[in-house]
């Protein structure tokens, strides 16, 4: 089992496209010896990320985007991580998809889940965030509450394209 309790999804998609979901998701609890606790695991995935259950026996290949994305976070859970890292989840996504992606990303803090998401879109990514920090040119320009970030004038015109959309008092 995974001893540093770390997941990571890669930036783009990272699912064998000829392998089903339930490959591509039973992979990431390669390191379980325990058949119970995988299968434990299975319905955990499936039930937080019904694509998976309903696309099960699907070649992933054959997924949209999106869904490639969840067969990917669901197999990123596979090993019950309390830190999950999100690299650009949204990359390369249309809106419809990169709305379910975020979507999930709240799904999975809910389920006490602590996620670290590096996201170019970073208004999407703050209105999801608890903290936040802005990177300009590789050194941390400004961090802080999320809502905070999000109020703020300055940052709304330079980073989040326009007005502040959200009060401090979120």
């Amino acid at each position: 089992m995974l001893t540093a309790g770390v997941a990571h999804v890669l930036q783009g998609h990272s699912v064998f496209p000829e392998m089903t979901v339930a490959e591509n998701v039973t992979l990431g609890a390669y390191t379980i010896t325990d058949k119970a606790r995988v299968s434990e695991r299975v319905a955990f995935v499936q039930d937080l990320f019904p694509v998976v259950r309903d696309r099960w026996r699907s070649l992933a290949g054959l997924l949209s985007g999106g869904q490639q994305k969840q067969v990917e976070f669901a197999r990123s859970l596979m090993v019950s991580p309390k830190v999950l890292l999100l690299d650009e989840p949204s990359m390369g996504l249309d809106p419809k998809a990169t709305a379910v992606v975020f979507e999930q990303v709240v799904a999975m803090r809910a389920a006490g889940l602590a996620i670290l998401l590096v996201e170019q879109n970073a208004r999407r990514a703050l209105e999801t965030a608890d903290l936040g920090c802005v990177l300009d040119l590789g050194r941390v320009h400004i961090s802080g509450p999320a809502p905070e970030l999000l109020a703020d004038p300055q940052l709304a015109e330079l980073y989040l394209g326009g007005r502040p959309t959200v009060s401090p008092e979120r």
